[in-house]
């Protein structure tokens, strides 16, 4: 293989993909609407439209990008009742997905056995159409990207729609103002609440087109890697810089927003993408770095001051302290329904309080088996990409499996300092990685027949 592997001439796209014997179909194949693309449409309408605009009557669940991944999960349903259009070879992360979303279907029938509130029911039904929508992005990704230059485009797609929510949020930060109101699309309705600024010591928190300024910094954060992916490993000197000032723009992003979130899930990202730099890169980015603090100490020393004492005193910290006051009480409920829980969504506000963990209310939703469930989901995401990582001797592509390691790592670490999965962007963001992360691992087994995307139908057109 050359250099070029995940480029427009990578080989591997262009190689003959076993689909029978004597059957052969090539991943390069032309569409016009296909996976990424509506994949892509999805995460610019997700980034773009304020969190709280859906379509009118509708809930939450309603946003009109979440609409795209319901119908994105109806569509891969489809396939599955259809002979000729199933995706052919295995897929870890389809076991893995319906392996949690079936423990979801076993809470909400435990829901509805113990007796359910109006609001604990409506609740519970957002939560599966909501996840039908997770798992739309998640599935698609995982089975319906053909080729390494698919991913790159949705990729790069996801990165420029990060940007823009960033530096939507540095602007607000810059002018102490909410702009989001600009940004209201006619025909959509209004519903759920608006964030405002909001004073966090010397800084001004600012939420964006997100519902929530920690929903912010984790999206920003989950996206930063392939930022950095592409600064690095970029071959067009303009597109290299166009990557860097994202980079500097998702960091400014994450640093408006005043969240410990945001700091923990940038320090997980070093951990996973270190390892895989040259001695050169870190001392690049270090400087960058270095640049980008002290001209933010220069700007705006306030902000830099304040993100520095996030962590003191954490028994003296009312937002930490307020969590851990929390506890006992939760802990007395998941006692009550250890196992299956109270039931799938039932633990709602204000019926009940938020615990701002989602390994608690994961336990209070779905018990220790959610738990197990939702935890296996991102170790199997792991554990294909780590595969696939180790597969790859080309640099590009090792990057890329741990720029996606890390995301997972950020999923399972962060569900503990936020209610993550109730804030929808983060969370089908974070659905898209764990089926990328399945993309990866097809795309590098070593099995032609895996490595292919072709339905049966498509395989019947060619023989």
């Amino acid at each position: 293989m050359t250099t070029s592997t995940i480029g427009l001439a990578d080989p591997a796209d262009l190689e003959p993909s076993l689909l029978y014997e004597r059957t052969y179909a090539t991943r390069r194949r032309p569409t016009y609407i296909d996976a990424a693309v509506l994949l892509s449409l999805m995460f610019v309408l997700l980034a773009v439209i304020p969190a709280r605009e859906v379509l009118p009557g509708a809930t939450d669940v309603g946003r009109p990008a979440l609409v795209i991944g319901f119908l994105l999960f109806l569509w891969w349903a489809v396939t599955r009742f259809s002979p000729g259009l199933v995706m052919v070879g295995p897929q870890p992360i389809r076991w893995a997905f319906f392996g949690y979303f079936g423990v979801l279907l076993l809470g909400y029938a435990v829901g509805f056995l113990r007796g359910l509130t109006s609001m604990e029911a409506n609740a519970a039904d957002r939560t599966m159409i909501y996840f039908c929508c997770f798992g739309g992005a998640l599935l698609t990704a995982a089975d319906g990207l053909p080729n390494w230059l698919k991913l790159r485009t949705l990729l790069k797609v996801l990165v420029v729609s990060a940007t823009f929510v960033a530096l939507f949020g540095v602007v607000e930060y810059l002018l102490g103002r909410d702009l989001s109101n600009y940004l209201l699309i006619p025909g959509l309705q209004e519903k759920g609440w608006v964030p405002v600024l909001e004073d966090r010591g010397s800084g001004v928190r600012v939420a964006s087109t997100t519902s929530h300024y920690i929903e912010m910094a984790a999206y920003l954060a989950l996206v930063l890697p392939f930022a950095i992916h592409f600064a690095i490993f970029a071959r067009v000197p303009k597109r290299r810089w166009m990557a860097i000032a994202s980079c500097i723009i998702i960091g400014a992003g994450i640093a408006s927003t005043i969240s410990r979130t945001g700091i923990i899930s940038e320090v997980i990202m070093f951990v996973a993408l270190v390892p895989l730099w040259t001695w050169r890169m870190r001392y690049n980015i270090g400087v960058v770095l270095t640049i980008m603090i002290s001209g933010a100490a220069a700007a705006t020393g306030g902000l830099v001051h304040t993100l520095l004492h996030l962590f003191d005193n954490p028994t003296g910290n009312s937002s930490i302290s307020v969590r851990y006051e929390r506890y006992p009480m939760a802990f007395h409920y998941i006692g009550q329904r250890p196992w299956l829980g109270r039931g799938t969504g039932t633990w709602v506000s204000p019926q009940y309080q938020i615990m701002d963990n989602m390994w608690l209310e994961i336990l209070l939703n779905n018990g220790i088996v959610g738990a197990i469930a939702y935890a296996a989901l991102h170790i199997t995401a792991i554990t294909v990409a780590w595969m696939a990582l180790r597969r790859s001797k080309e640099r590009e592509v090792r990057h890329l499996c741990a720029a996606l390691i890390s995301t997972q790592f950020m999923g399972l670490i962060v569900a503990a300092t936020f209610d993550s999965l109730a804030f929808l962007t983060f969370a089908t963001t974070l659905g898209l990685t764990v089926g990328m992360c399945g993309t990866v691992w097809r795309l590098t087994h070593p099995q032609r027949m895996v490595r292919t995307s072709a339905t049966r139908s498509f395989a019947g057109r060619v023989s």
